[in-house]
């Protein structure tokens, strides 16, 4: 849901106990809403098999029905889950969710029609967080052909067979890699390119990107000494075919040749202070990457050639999202501007070409926001679900219904017609469709 605090400190301890306390609300919206891709392998065209969706750009080709019901898209099924920020997937008849119970994490799948519960994946979980916030595993997970492969709270990079949940493979970044466990444990969600899996991990001895063999879980690639962020990689495919894999890490972005590692440019983007996250994932237009973060840095759009990146306009006035990922249609962004720790985030339009705000929702957030089509559908912490038309000129809520429950912090999926989230104790089920 979001990505950034402005924290004014007197000494390190005091930073990271300040910090703590007014993050409390922000952990799950960014860690989970922690995310155009090309290249990511096959996924149906119901299916929302990755953190933001089929294209990890928060958009799908379905619709909404233009008449919904006054109380909104009935309930299809809840089933009752554990601790965690991260979202729920969705995939050959599949609905995944990786959370905690007791000292497990555990990925779950479900049927995506009745909610029974199909398999469990499970592995002792270690992760305790500093703060006193979730214990629960923040990254979403990712389905790609037959497996499924997830990062958890502390580092268990892991990947299991679809059909029955089945391990293939575990390795623990944070004992492999050196990796640090971060403000709020690790919370990268998987990119899987080719027989790769990226992830970034902030490792030591050059390891702050990775990236390992999808069938072994051996180090294919490492490349970077950047720290990790919050925030999800995605594919970017340039003129002539050339692909490039971007990373949002805490220094800023880093374009690299997915096969090799190899570094081709590197935009610095990050707040200056100690105390502060970069938690969204970067959104490609074409040859364009539009960044945001918060903490008195804002948004910046680029223009993007094979082995450079150039700075097209920047502010800290137009769209800067703490944690929320930001969506793209016709020319506009949406999204939320706006710390959660401070006043409540706007929900905003903005010109992708110039930054200028076409319309603001003051106080509307925090949450997540979803392009179904030619509609955004927004789901709020408050576990509100909204549905508006996109468009530069105004925002008229067409249905605002109560779908989940407080505290709705993961990022949501949208897949053939229904509406899968999580909040504190459920994974819930809205079907569109069934009116």
């Amino acid at each position: 849901m979001q990505n950034t605090w402005r924290i004014q400190m007197r000494s390190q301890t005091l930073a990271r106990d300040g910090f703590a306390r007014r993050v409390s609300v922000l952990v799950g919206a960014a860690l989970s809403f922690l995310g155009v891709e090309l290249g990511l392998g096959s996924s149906r065209a119901a299916d929302w098999p990755r953190f933001l969706g089929p294209f990890r750009n928060g958009t799908t080709a379905e619709v909404i029905p233009k008449k919904l019901p006054a109380d909104g898209p009935p309930q299809l099924w809840r089933a009752r889950v554990g601790a965690g920020y991260s979202g729920p997937v969705v995939s050959q008849g599949k609905a995944i969710l990786f959370h905690r119970s007791d000292n497990q994490e555990i990925i779950e799948a479900f049927d995506a029609v009745t909610g029974k519960s199909l398999w469990k994946a499970a592995y002792p979980a270690t992760y305790v967080d500093d703060f006193g916030f979730d214990n629960g595993p923040r990254g979403t997970p990712v389905v790609d052909g037959s497996r499924v492969y997830a990062m958890g709270a502390d580092g268990d990079v892991i990947g299991v067979n679809l059909s029955d949940g089945s391990v293939a493979w575990r390795v623990n970044a944070r004992k492999q890699w050196g990796a640090g466990k971060g403000f709020f444990g690790m919370a990268c969600s998987p990119l899987v390119d080719g027989t790769n899996v990226l992830l970034n991990i902030g490792g030591s001895d050059g390891a702050g990107i990775i990236a390992l063999d999808r069938d072994t879980g051996r180090l294919a690639w490492k490349a970077t000494d950047h720290e990790a962020s919050y925030s999800a990689p995605v594919m970017a495919e340039l003129a002539g075919g050339i692909r490039r894999v971007l990373f949002f890490t805490r220094t800023g972005l880093v374009g690299l040749d997915p096969i090799t590692g190899r570094v081709h440019f590197e935009q610095p983007w990050r707040a200056s202070m100690s105390a502060s996250v970069n938690a969204t994932a970067p959104l490609v237009i074409q040859d364009q990457v539009f960044l945001t973060s918060s903490y008195d840095v804002g948004g910046i759009l680029l223009r993007m050639s094979p082995d450079k990146v150039q700075k097209l306009w920047s502010n800290d006035e137009s769209l800067s999202s703490q944690f929320s990922s930001v969506v793209h249609s016709q020319g506009y962004l949406y999204g939320f501007h706006g710390r959660v720790d401070g006043a409540k985030p706007d929900l905003r339009c903005v010109a992708l070409n110039t930054g200028k705000v076409a319309w603001s929702k003051d106080g509307y957030g925090p949450g997540c926001v979803l392009l179904v089509g030619g509609d955004l559908l927004v789901v709020l912490e408050s576990g509100e679900v909204v549905v508006s038309s996109a468009g530069p000129k105004a925002f008229q809520e067409r249905m605002r219904v109560q779908g989940f429950g407080k505290e709705t912090r993961a990022m949501s999926a949208f897949a053939g017609g229904k509406l899968y989230g999580r909040d504190k104790q459920y994974l819930i089920c809205l079907d569109f469709l069934g009116q």
